[in-house]
């Protein structure tokens, strides 16, 4: 199982970017599916989540600004960020719960990272 994100990039204060991230691979259902972010010599944080059901939660300092939804079954989760701040430079990481395998290997479930996209918000 692979988390695949883009989206990610270089974009002046009070502008937009959308992130995006699938899941492929042996992939049966996907749980809850989420976006953390890691500022340059900050620990990383929950910026949104999504359970599998649509109901959603954000951080403090996003709320009003970003919105996380998903398609499943693209298996994919989606982040539209707008009105981004310098404060909001970071590494994206996607992140998902996922049950995998087949009736010949078994199922599994374990959580899975995306490997990051750099958004730099920046005039």
């Amino acid at each position: 199982v692979q988390l695949q994100a883009s989206g990610g990039g270089l974009v002046q204060p009070g502008g937009s970017l959308r992130l995006s991230c699938a899941a492929s691979g042996d992939v049966v259902r996907v749980n809850n599916m989420g976006w953390y972010r890691q500022a340059p010599g900050k620990q990383r944080e929950l910026a949104a989540a999504i359970s599998s059901g649509g109901s959603t939660n954000y951080a403090d300092s996003v709320k009003g600004r970003f919105t996380i939804s998903r398609d499943n079954a693209k298996k994919a989760v989606y982040l539209q960020m707008n009105s981004l701040t310098p404060e909001d430079t970071a590494v994206y990481y996607c992140n998902a719960n996922v049950v995998y395998g087949s009736s010949w290997s078994g199922y599994n479930t374990r959580e899975f990272w995306g490997r990051g996209t750099q958004v730099t918000v920046s005039s």
